[in-house]
């Protein structure tokens, strides 16, 4: 997979443009003292960090799947 792909790759996720505005969001609320709730600014980030957590359990059980059945695809070759 070249570079450009990989970066199409990212820029196409979901998971990343989350992670960007709760960047954003950090800056503006810790940084530049936004005046926003703290209460609001937690719930925020903590249901950002709850879908990117989620997701990622997501990808990490689909590629165990994926590699179960290419394992067990390989098995049927080799018994052939």
């Amino acid at each position: 997979m070249t570079f450009r792909e990989m970066l199409k790759l990212k820029l196409t996720s979901r998971k990343f443009w989350v992670a960007v505005a709760s960047a954003v969001l950090i800056i503006l609320c810790e940084g530049l003292e936004f005046a926003i709730d703290k209460d609001l600014y937690w719930k925020i980030v903590a249901l950002a960090l709850g879908y990117i957590f989620g997701e990622a359990a997501v990808d990490i059980a689909r590629a165990k799947a994926d590699q179960q059945v290419k394992c067990d695809a390989n098995e049927q070759n080799e018994q052939k």
